[in-house]
């Protein structure tokens, strides 16, 4: 075997530049991605068979990958600006471990597992995801994933005997939508893909019968966020229509692309009135309300000060990585019997376990998140590269959003979905060109 090699696929790779194709490189390729499509069925993945199927599956698809690269006789790996990032996050648990910062070892051991699913399913979504027939493979099954699991999520909802999937009373309780528990994470889990068959719908590539069905697809899921009632879902699904709309007028497409937007939205608020207007009505007139006992002393807001001053004690390194439930009953500052597992912040619980350092790490993978996304949408309508960093900017900003007031990325299904809609945001261009290049060689 030759030495290692790192290098990003470039722009004016041609066909015969890439890898050749095997079987092991389909069966990486789909059990990646159908691993991220199990996940949130799974209630979520936060059960420890779930749990315990995400990390050894994604451990085994690494060992997959690196059995290719053995067959193939040199060991390729292509690079992504996200890895730096990951890779000192990674340094910040291990040291939490190594010199004892930890409040709790073995959780912070137990979770540092679970990151390393969504670190190795981040890496094999880069080194698998090369060719454009794999975008138009994903441009299809993801729609119609997310079209069934929406529809799923209302008939349970219509017919619902508080159980999920009609058989399973959940142990704790909850706002039981589609396959989740909470319906803010099925809120999380729409905001990241209802963007694909959106932004598919306002490209080129979209023609006829398959821009209606994707428009479709996309307005269904898009109005299942509202009808599950999550607020801070329907607040960033605004946000991410906001910034849609504001790359339209920035780069002034044409009337098009504009018109086919408006239709997306009167299908969607069409089909809100239809299937849910009455219940919807109900649940936006009581936002102003209970956000107002919220911010003057309500749950949320108490856990988020006691976790300020979590903090404080342990600024640099924080408490630890997945301690958060354990280190909190020492700081809270009211009485319950309800357990609090979670700082309903993602931000806040970020900074109480990983510190200053680890919150600095994360700015660092958003802003390079952003960057690299925002560099290809010059002409996302024409360029494949350019909608595939749009939709996957707009999933990740969806949960960034949602992020401020939930905590959609401690549950697994959802926060691998997110990192992986991160990778695919900053990856190199290389879809779309490779067959354009051969043909003017010719």
């Amino acid at each position: 075997m030759t030495s290692p090699t790192l290098r990003p696929l470039e722009a004016d790779a041609t066909v015969e530049q890439l890898p050749r194709r095997s079987t092991l490189d389909s069966v990486i390729f789909s059990g990646v991605f159908g691993l991220l499509l199990f996940n949130p069925l799974a209630f979520g993945a936060v059960e420890p068979w779930s749990i315990f199927i995400l990390e050894w599956s994604a451990s085994l698809l690494f060992v997959l990958w690196a059995l290719r690269q053995a067959k193939s006789g040199e060991l390729l790996v292509v690079w992504n600006p996200l890895f730096p990032p990951i890779l000192i996050f990674a340094a910040l648990v291990a040291l939490q471990v190594i010199t004892g910062r930890t409040a709790y070892r073995y959780e912070t051991l137990s979770s540092a597992l679970l990151y390393g699913a969504y670190g190795l399913l981040c890496f094999l979504a880069v080194q698998c995801l090369r060719r454009t027939s794999q975008v138009k493979t994903l441009a299809i099954v993801v729609p119609v994933y997310g079209f069934a699991v929406a529809m799923f999520a209302l008939i349970q909802s219509m017919s619902s005997n508080n159980k999920l999937y009609w058989l399973r009373m959940p142990r704790s309780g909850g706002w039981i939508y589609g396959p989740y528990v909470n319906h803010n994470h099925y809120a999380g889990l729409m905001e990241m893909l209802a963007p694909i068959p959106l932004v598919f719908a306002l490209t080129r590539n979209a023609r006829g019968p398959r821009r209606t069905l994707a428009a479709i697809a996309a307005a269904t899921m898009s109005g299942t966020i509202f009808l599950s009632g999550s607020r801070g879902g329907m607040a960033a699904f605004a946000v991410q229509m906001a910034i849609l709309a504001g790359i339209l007028i920035s780069q002034r497409k044409g009337r098009r692309v504009a018109l086919l937007f408006g239709v997306f939205l009167v299908i969607g608020v069409a089909l809100l009135a239809w299937l849910g207007g009455g219940e919807l009505a109900r649940r936006m007139a009581s936002i102003h309300t209970e956000a107002r006992a919220e911010l003057s002393g309500g749950l949320r807001m108490t856990v988020n000060r006691d976790a300020l001053k979590m903090f404080a004690h342990k600024p640099w390194l924080g408490w630890g990585l997945g301690v958060f439930p354990d280190i909190y009953p020492q700081f809270r500052t009211f009485h319950t019997n309800f357990f609090v597992n979670e700082a309903h912040d993602d931000y806040l619980q970020l900074l109480v376990e990983m510190g200053g350092l680890g919150f600095a790490t994360m700015l660092w993978f958003v802003i390079v998140m952003y960057r690299g996304a925002l560099k290809k949408l010059g002409n996302w309508p024409e360029d494949i590269n350019g909608a595939v960093a749009l939709a996957a900017m707009l999933a990740a900003t969806g949960i960034l959003v949602h992020s401020f007031v939930d905590f959609n990325l401690q549950i697994p299904a959802n926060a691998a979905l997110f990192y992986v809609m991160c990778i695919v945001a900053t990856l190199e261009t290389r879809f779309g060109q490779s067959r354009r290049k051969v043909a003017r060689r010719q």
